[in-house]
């Protein structure tokens, strides 16, 4: 017999209890927001630890949380939506005989609170029997502290007529150049509000803030039944509303809106080696899908394999694999600026800290937590616990992790001219990746042809297949800290049942030599399958 995640959740999850009635603030935004302030999480938290101890349980955490959504999304001319919610509760995680139990409410009481820990000791309890190794916890420090993310402006303070007018004004933008048919634009802010307290002396608050603005601009020739769209280039971060403000949207917008015409005439691509010249904002997801995703531990160990897969790399190749060539260095940051995976401390209360993944091209470390650290021989965890919702339960999930610029000041034309026939690719583009992170295939917006060391107009139908070590085997030009920028991915899907988290990708501008590029319109296998984490 299994026991997966989603059986796990089936028995851990929600618990709202057989003659649990929802209290009205449950329904009603005002009063939750009342209510979560007019809570005392410190009296509730010693009371579930005091609980959950005197239960049998040699750890113990509770979270309480709060989760603020707003939405606003344009055609056009017209305003399409316009959403705000949010959802509050607790959740309370305790170890009993190296066995895991989990259970949770939006009922933030602490008659409810010590309710939901007795069951989630019980849950344990059960669990024990499909437990083949008891679960052990590397220590962290005790600490008391509130965190928050460094922001000029709280978008949640920005009435949503700003914020539809500012789009629209990307649209017409974007409208203003001839040929453009539609143009869509959106931005979602989310708000995570999290209060945590454990067995362990860990009492944090942190209020942490992400935006994800996009647009999208679309050509169409009616004649031959063809269309082209070009996105935004910029991705989602870990700021506030000033993102909105300090950056020419509008610009981005009209040359997007140009490069989407342009797409319609362009010639299509030949397929063979080329030299590439990545830019972040293409390469950040080559990251995340060959390097972040194959890093995780847990993947490794098969602790998680329902969801995009497991991992070519197992814990006896960390120290020996040459993962890339010696310039390529990549570092797990949970502090990094802009991030969207950037905290004051993980789900458990490990503070954010930085840590190399790759250095000098050899693979050197790994993601971990606090009970899969010593699996690799770590006396600490690097802070990589997280919960999509005080109802989820928290395991495992990709810190921010980046690769290093050149410490040099190497600018993108430098790297462009070093090359005598090649293809510089923007943007996100549809991609495939096996399940254990080893064999890809990656797409992206707009295409450049490079010719003896110029570009010299733009192409389509590109996609380049490689392996992951070749890959990144092949990258012999970095650009300096004037071609870095830090895109995101808002949405990233592990588990099961499947949880969302954010994460960023630093990076500069890069090169990689004689890369196997196909023609997308002429290869029957190179399809538009995405793997969708």
């Amino acid at each position: 017999m299994t026991f997966s995640r989603r059986d796990f959740i089936k028995t851990a999850g929600v618990a709202f209890g057989t003659a649990a009635v929802l209290p009205s603030w449950v329904y009603d935004a005002q009063a939750a927001t009342e209510y979560y302030f007019d809570v005392n999480k410190n009296s509730i938290a010693d009371a579930v630890l005091a609980t959950a101890k005197r239960l049998g349980a040699s750890y113990a955490d509770i979270r309480i949380n709060r989760y603020r959504l707003e939405a606003v999304s344009t055609r056009e001319r017209q305003i399409q939506n316009l959403s705000a919610g949010q959802n509050f509760g607790f959740g309370v995680r305790v170890l009993v005989n190296g066995t895991w139990g989990f259970a949770a409410s939006p009922i933030v009481t602490a008659d409810e609170a010590q309710r939901v820990t007795r069951e989630a000791i019980d849950i344990a309890k059960a669990n024990a029997r499909f437990q083949r190794k008891k679960i052990e916890l590397v220590p962290t420090p005790k600490v008391e502290a509130k965190w928050r993310t460094p922001i000029e402006k709280d978008p949640f303070e920005v009435p949503a007529e700003e914020k539809a007018a500012l789009l629209l004004k990307i649209n017409e933008a974007a409208l203003a150049v001839q040929g453009i048919n539609f143009v869509n634009s959106s931005m979602a802010w989310v708000n995570e509000q999290k209060y945590l307290a454990t067995s362990d002396g860990v009492k944090v608050e942190q209020y942490l803030i992400r935006g994800n603005p996009s647009f999208s601009a679309t050509a169409v020739n009616r004649a031959s039944g063809d269309f082209q769209a070009v996105n935004s280039l910029r991705e989602a971060q870990s700021i506030g509303y000033e993102y909105m403000t300090k950056y020419d949207w509008p610009a981005e917008a009209r040359e997007a809106a140009e490069h989407a015409v342009m797409k319609l005439k362009a010639p299509s691509v030949k397929p063979g080696k080329y030299d590439l010249i990545l830019h972040p904002s293409h390469l950040f997801l080559t990251i995340h899908e060959s390097v972040g995703h194959s890093t995780e531990l847990d993947r490794a160990m098969l602790w998680e394999a329902n969801y995009a897969g497991t991992s070519f790399l197992t814990p006896d190749k960390t120290g020996k694999l040459q993962f890339g060539s010696k310039i390529v260095n990549f570092v797990a940051d949970r502090t990094q600026k802009f991030g969207l995976a950037t905290v004051g401390y993980d789900d458990e209360g490990v503070p954010g800290q930085e840590w190399h993944i790759v250095k000098d091209g050899v693979f050197v470390d790994w993601q971990t937590t606090r009970d899969t650290a010593q699996l690799v021989g770590h006396d600490k965890s690097y802070g990589c616990l997280h919960a999509d919702s005080w109802g989820s339960v928290p395991f495992p999930r990709m810190p921010n992790l980046s690769l290093e610029p050149a410490k040099e000041d190497v600018s993108e034309e430098d790297l462009i001219a070093g090359v005598e026939n090649g293809i510089m690719i923007h943007g996100r583009g549809s991609y495939s990746i096996d399940q254990q992170r080893y064999n890809f295939q990656f797409g992206g917006q707009t295409f450049w042809e490079i010719k003896n060391g110029k570009k010299t107009g733009m192409l389509r139908d590109v996609a380049y297949q490689s392996r992951t070590t070749d890959f990144w085997g092949a990258c012999d030009g970095l650009g300096g800290r004037s071609t870095y920028d830090i895109p995101g991915s808002f949405n990233d899907g592990k588990g099961e049942p499947g949880q969302s988290n954010a994460v960023s990708h630093g990076c500069p501008t890069a090169r990689f030599r004689q890369i196997n590029v196909l023609n997308t319109a002429s290869s029957p296998n190179s399809g538009d399958m995405e793997d969708h984490d």
